[in-house]
Order: C-alpha cells, then structure tokens, then sequence
C-alpha cells in the first residue's frame, strides 16, 4: 500500500505549492498594509470660531493643512494643564530635532475655557512659555461649548471663593487631527514627552 499512497501525493505536492506560495505572498502583503489611525471614524472635532491670544477671528479651516494638537484647559490650573503642556513643548521639540520638515506642519493649539481670567496677555504668556508655536486661544461662554461640545470635551467652572479664585474641572485630552480636521489619536499626555513625540510622529499626516 506504501507505493498508491506515495503517488497519491505526488499531485497534492504539485498543486500544493503555487497555493502556498500565493499564502505566503498574501501574509506579507497584509503585514505592510499600515494600520489606521486610531481614531479614524470617529465623530469628533469640526469647525469652531474662537478668538486667538493675538485678538484675531479663528476658525477650524485656518489650520487647512497642518496637523494640529487639541487641548482644551485653563492658564490658571495649579498642576494638570501646565504639566501636560510642558509634556507637549517637550515632544514637539524631540519632533523638531528628528524630523524638522514634519514639525512645521503639526501646530499645536491651547483652548482655554476660562476666559474671563485668560485674557490675550495670560494666554501669550502661557503659551510661549511651552513651546513658541503653541497658539492659545478661548472665546465668549456660547464659542467655547459650542467647541467643546464637538470636540467631545468636559468642564464645569467651580465656585469662586470670594476672592476670584475658583478652580475648573476639565478633562485633559490632548488629541491629534490631520490636515483636514480628521481624527487621528489620543496622545498619551500621561507618559513621557518621547512617547508623545514617538506617537506625533506615527499618526501625523
């Protein structure tokens, strides 16, 4: 019986082989198809229309072309805002260092909820202080929910203590949209600068 089965094979091994092939080749192929973004689909962002920390008009189209990085947070935040935003100057500056070309086309952007104490001097001051291409900018109440509100954000101003001093709860997302206002990923503000940086790099446009 050893001789029928033996010649059996034969064709199988024949045949086998263009298929196993094709397997191999199709295996690798989808090995190089680059995965998407993250947040690719996801319904969030779209236009706004806020006031920047030089007192000019900005809408969401006036960044047409540049990847930019959203956080919604407050100047005056004792310890979240500014440790992110520090995290965020640092990364962009990793980014400049290894890939300068695209560095020039990722912007970062500060909207600050709090704009009866942000005024366009605080937001300057703010914002240079992180990282000079870092734009601060915030609007009237109605602006800044309207903003808000599509960008999936959370705040509630706290009570004032009397003395103009009070305290906002806001998440602290900072999210990265390509150059035609999609979504592309959360960055990991809660690790390192590199990390941040490692992630720029991978999902910007």
């Amino acid at each position: 019986m050893t001789g029928p089965v033996m010649n059996d094979l034969k064709p199988l091994r024949k045949g086998g082989l263009p298929i196993l092939a094709a397997l191999a080749l199709f295996a690798c192929s989808a090995e190089q198809q680059p995965a998407p973004p993250p947040l690719q689909g996801a319904a969030i962002g779209g236009d706004f229309e806020l006031t920047d920390e030089n007192g000019e008009t900005v809408r969401e189209a006036d960044f047409a072309g540049q990847n930019r990085i959203i956080y919604f947070g407050y100047a005056f935040c004792p310890d979240v805002c500014p440790v992110d935003m520090q995290k965020l100057g640092q990364a962009m500056r990793i980014v400049e260092r290894d890939n300068p070309d695209l560095a020039e086309r990722i912007t970062p952007i500060f909207i600050s909820v709090d704009p009866a104490r942000d005024t366009q001097d605080v937001l300057v001051q703010f914002t240079d202080s992180f990282h000079p291409r870092m734009i601060g900018m915030s609007g009237s109440r109605e602006a800044i929910d309207a903003a808000a509100e599509r960008y999936g954000v959370y705040y509630a101003l706290g009570e004032d203590d009397g003395t103009g001093n009070y305290l906002v709860d806001h998440s602290n997302n900072a999210i990265l949209f390509g150059p035609e206002g999609e979504p592309l990923a959360i960055l990991p503000i809660q690790d390192g600068p590199e990390t941040i940086a490692e992630t720029l790099v991978r999902w910007s446009r």
